[in-house]
């Protein structure tokens, strides 16, 4: 059962606001917004039912069944359903093998089918298609568009095929055209002129006023035109779908193509409207369930098939609606149009339709939609969807994108990042990306470049490593060995190689170790790793190898970083911590290059301004010239400065002892105030309560330096004390107020 909950739009925050004030506050932005919507929808749901060879009633009985029916049972808010031009050809082939009473039938299957895909929830299955095959899909329907209704606009009528309209078009452009010309290329003129008019003119929907006004030329010039038919009295009443006869396989496929296409355009306009309102998103799975009762609903009345569509549902937004009611009254309006003003809409000329389409078709292929696939390097995959789709018909072209999309992507595993690089008598074999069996012919072709008898590093940086591929770097290692050469594997992540040699792959990720990335893991935990497969590992000195790396892979991305920082540092925190070689205060505060202006010392004291030059000079430094915001003093876990103040200092080290005589008002502090909580508790080891009081006497000595107590006094500074618990990897946030520190997961308000 479809749960149907109610959006924050349509029924208004909670509280204790009255419903009725809140409808009627909506209704105010609903109205109008229908109104609008409504002068857009009649002339496009009587062009795009003519384009499909369709009765125009259908396009009418479609838009307001898919007003109703699409809005009261979807969950898109301000999603407009009706008849879209994008299943014209669909909807036209379907029409001409079967008849208009059989694609009624399968209008209503495909509503069926469109249910089913909801309750199954498939609903984001269908987005997982490349956009490059939907945005050329699209432009192939709007191009089959335009080269049909130019026919009709020019005075002549649509061919069978778009290569028969291609074919006979020049002949069309330099032949006699009759008034029917005439009033579709002033419909085309004034659609393509209504967007440099003022703004108070564009008030009135373009479509609108084109139509407007080539059917106001045709009656004033008495011109003799075929126009819209519409029967008399209540329509679609009295209508019974018939079932289809035929190809089985023809007729599954024409239900099909339409579910697919009506879905597919629905579920875009859902979450293109999403990315522009605020509020909850769009349930895809119930906005599919409400198609597809709409197309059940349409197909039964003798309707067009309904989609959500972009166009109306971009006017519905942009004209200010706030709730659902807009596309349900705009529904309304258009039955009441079909019931009361049915003699106006028997003048508009077909040509002027055929005109409206022309301009809906082109809008179709959206430029700024090719920019952005071949931006992303899917050019191919759009222009094989679009021919396709032109050139046979749509399924074709869909079917040709996808089949294009699989070979790119195949292309693009084949030819991973696979290539030599020598450092004097060294070489490098560097491998990234997905290493499947077909990368397999451009690896073994690299792997022959490798000079004989040398030192080789075999550096891995792989997503995957496929059972081909691992064979062909452990056959490779094992004869190259055997020549005399030495293979060191130098393996970043994943350990997909680790055991090559032995010949035991590590298949999965969840069975192997969780891998600390180099730059986080310390060198001596990594030293330790590779003493256990010293066949596959190298033994370099740490250091170099790390800065080797470093100038490797860190340097290219970090370079412009750096030359911003060429000429001067802004730092923003001048950060006191310990020489504990544990703390990382890059790390443990997610910074970078120029964002910390760092001391460290022993026990992370502050002397007092009289005391020590070394510490005062940065202290003034980092806040009088380099102006930063904050200051923060940084103790930690374990200290070997706190155990030494507690009574455990070596002997014999008379710098270290001068030193610590500036941590004498940490012990004063001890044994005069009460303890300095750590989440609400008192650590366990007494050195770890020390070094808590110890960052807020810290804090107290900042105080002492007249530039520090300036900066405070201007409020351009904030002292702030920090905790380090090395063995929880947790940090902690002096709230000054509660005498405690907090974890700075919820960090206290400054």
């Amino acid at each position: 059962m479809i749960d149907i909950v109610g959006d924050e739009h349509d029924t208004g925050p909670p509280g204790r606001r009255n419903p009725a004030s809140t409808l009627l506050k909506n209704l105010r932005h609903d109205v109008p917004a229908s109104v609008v919507v409504f002068l857009v929808a009649v002339p496009l749901s009587l062009g795009v039912a003519h384009a499909a060879g369709a009765p125009l009633l259908a396009g009418l009985v479609s838009a307001v069944v898919g007003g109703i029916v699409a809005s009261f049972f979807g969950a898109s808010v301000l999603q407009v359903s009706g008849p879209s031009a994008a299943l014209t050809i669909v909807i036209a082939e379907t029409i001409a093998t079967f008849g208009w009473a059989a694609t009624c039938a399968m209008t209503a299957a495909a509503g069926v089918v469109q249910i089913l895909f909801g309750l199954t929830r498939v609903a984001r299955a269908t987005l997982a298609i490349s956009p490059a095959i939907v945005h050329g899909l699209l432009a192939g329907i709007g191009l089959i568009l335009v080269l049909g209704q130019l026919h009709v606009v020019l005075g002549g009528v649509a061919r069978s095929s778009t290569i028969e309209n291609i074919l006979a078009l020049p002949g069309r452009i330099v032949g006699h055209h009759d008034q029917a010309a005439l009033v579709g290329v002033v419909t085309v003129g004034v659609l393509l002129a209504w967007t440099r008019l003022p703004r108070t003119v564009r008030r009135v929907p373009g479509p609108l006023a084109a139509v407007a006004l080539a059917t106001g030329l045709s009656v004033a010039a008495g011109m003799d035109l075929p126009r819209v038919d519409l029967p008399n009295g209540l329509p679609g009443l009295g209508f019974v779908p018939q079932a289809p006869s035929g190809s089985v396989a023809a007729i599954i496929a024409a239900v099909l193509s339409i579910a697919l296409i009506a879905s597919l355009e629905s579920l875009l306009s859902a979450v293109a409207i999403d990315k522009l309102r605020d509020g909850p998103r769009t349930d895809l799975n119930r906005e599919l369930v409400g198609q597809g009762l709409a197309n059940v609903a349409a197909g039964s009345l003798g309707g067009f098939p309904v989609t959500g569509v972009v166009v109306r549902t971009m006017t519905n937004f942009e004209a200010g609606a706030r709730t659902r009611m807009s596309a349900i009254l705009h529904s309304v309006w258009i039955l009441g149009c079909c019931l009361f003003l049915a003699g106006a809409l028997r003048l508009i000329p077909l040509a002027a339709l055929a005109g409206l389409l022309v301009y809906v078709g082109a809008k179709l292929v959206n430029i700024t939609s090719l920019r952005e696939v071949r931006r992303h390097g899917d050019l191919p995959v759009y222009l094989a969807t679009l021919i396709g789709a032109v050139a046979v018909n749509l399924l074709t072209g869909v079917a040709a994108g996808i089949a294009v999309a699989l070979a790119l992507m195949l292309r693009r595993m084949l030819f991973s990042g696979i290539h030599v690089e020598r450092d004097g008598p060294r070489t490098r074999v560097v491998i990234e990306g997905a290493l499947t069996f077909l990368s397999v012919p451009r690896l073994t072709t690299v792997l022959a470049e490798v000079p004989e008898r040398a030192e080789v590093t075999l550096e891995l940086f792989v997503d995957y490593l496929d059972h081909a591929a691992f064979d062909c770097l452990r056959g490779w290692q094992r004869a190259y060995e055997r020549a005399g050469g030495t293979v060191i594997v130098d393996e970043i992540g994943h350990p997909w190689f680790e055991r090559g040699k032995a010949g035991v792959p590590t298949v999965r990720r969840g069975v192997a170790s969780r891998v600390v990335p180099r730059w986080l893991a310390p060198w001596s935990q990594w030293q330790a790793e590779h003493l256990e497969l010293p066949s596959q590992r190298g033994g370099s000195v740490p250091l170099c190898r790390g800065a080797s790396e470093f100038q490797r892979r860190t340097a290219p991305l970090l370079r412009s970083t750096w030359d911003g920082l060429a000429n001067g540092q802004q730092p923003h925190t001048l950060f006191i911590t310990c020489g504990d070689a544990r703390i990382v205060p890059n790390l443990i505060t997610t910074s970078g290059p120029g964002d910390l202006f760092t001391v460290r010392n022993i026990g992370n004291l502050v002397p007092r301004a009289e005391a020590d030059f070394s510490v005062g000079a940065a202290i003034e430094y980092a806040v009088g010239l380099l102006r930063v915001r904050e200051v923060v003093v940084c103790g930690h876990s374990g200290c070997g400065a706190m155990k030494a103040l507690l009574g455990d200092a070596p002997d014999g080290l008379a710098h270290l002892g001068g030193w610590l005589r500036h941590g004498e008002a940490t012990m004063r502090r001890r044994e005069s105030e009460g303890p300095v909580l750590l989440d609400g508790e008192r650590p366990a080891h007494e050195g770890d309560r020390l070094a808590l009081h110890n960052v807020v006497q810290q804090l107290e000595n900042l105080r002492s330096y007249p530039v520090v107590d300036a900066a405070l006094a201007r409020r351009e500074l904030r002292l702030t004390g920090m905790y380090f618990d090395v063995g929880k990897a947790n940090v902690y946030l002096l709230d000054e107020a509660l005498r405690s520190f907090t974890s700075a997961a919820a960090p206290v308000k400054s």
